[in-house]
């Protein structure tokens, strides 16, 4: 937690520092860390999904472990129920999200910390290597982030789930265990299950090892996005066709991913993208067509330039 710190908050809050706290081991180890780091400017934000039948235990454990650390605790409730074709995880994760962000605002905090640990950014970068990721997603969960104007931190990325379950036995602070943790339905329980001990087994530490290649992959998406808006410079926003046929094929796709990401929220799968690189490509007369779907929209020619359009 010290180098995160270091590179993100090392001067004292200008406000209260809120630690999302379920009251689990990993939010446990985060608060306390927290509250010894910024004595009097930490407080706790726990949401209760009401999707399990332990929300109300675990909400019950997050109101003991405040008065026991003389910290406030501040509860909301939320509806985190699946919309039809959603999945319950991303529903409960964006609503999550969102009722944070919310509180946060409503307290003028500075930051909202995130128990994320070395063992979850593991998980996180073997499903992104099992679904073909590219750099944004082998970066995995990154340190800091912003959602609904609000700064996010992670500055647990580097300390293994162990660790923290060892420091909170040595405190003798009390914590609650997820039961859904060990439903196997859930693909990252199988990962931590099956998965990560057999890892553990051959490269003993590997947690923090794969750690550091998600903060590579992170680096270089950085550079690759600084890059990018280099080029966007230079082809304008929407691109010209004819200023982005003078950049490399890799090049192109790098700013076209970029300038869709930034202008539409839209990421094109690898097959749509070059289809679109190639009907560049092959765009050398006035009268040349492109219409390509891209994620959730299509990409098409307008006079001299790219132009993309949400469904209608």
């Amino acid at each position: 937690m010290d180098r995160w710190c270091e590179r993100h908050a090392a001067s004292a809050p200008p406000g209260p520092v809120a630690v999302a706290f379920s009251a689990g081991a990993d939010s446990t180890a985060l608060l306390l860390a927290a509250h010894q780091r910024w004595p009097g400017h930490v407080i706790g934000l726990h949401v209760h999904h009401g999707l399990q039948a332990a929300a109300d235990a675990f909400e019950a454990q997050a109101r003991v472990a405040g008065q026991q650390l003389g910290l406030p605790i501040e509860v909301r409730r939320v509806d985190a129920r699946a919309q039809p074709g959603q999945s319950p995880e991303d529903a409960a994760r964006q609503a999550r999200y969102r009722e944070l962000a919310s509180m946060a605002k409503a307290g003028k905090v500075s930051w909202v910390l995130l128990g994320h640990h070395a063992d979850d950014q593991a998980e996180t970068l073997m499903l992104a290597l099992s679904r073909g990721a590219g750099l944004p997603g082998l970066a995995a969960m990154g340190e800091v982030f912003e959602r609904e104007g609000v700064a996010f931190g992670r500055p647990l990325l580097s300390v293994r789930a162990a660790e923290l379950r060892d420091a909170l036995q040595a405190t003798g602070q009390t914590f609650l265990d997820d039961p859904t943790n060990a439903d196997p339905r859930f693909t990252r329980n199988r990962i931590r299950a099956e998965l990560l001990p057999a890892w553990a087994a051959c490269f003993p530490g590997f947690e923090t090892q794969l750690a550091r290649s998600a903060r590579h992959a992170a680096q270089a998406q950085r550079l690759l996005d600084e890059l990018a808006e280099l080029d966007l410079a230079r082809t304008g926003q929407p691109p010209a066709i004819a200023a982005l046929q003078t950049l490399s094929r890799d090049r192109q796709g790098n700013a076209l991913r970029r300038w869709l990401r930034q202008s539409a929220n839209a990421a094109p799968s690898a097959a749509q993208l070059d289809e679109l690189l190639d009907q560049i490509a092959d765009c050398r007369t006035r009268g040349h067509r492109i219409q390509i779907k891209a994620a959730h929209g299509m990409v098409s020619r307008l006079g001299e330039r790219l132009h993309f359009a949400p469904p209608i």
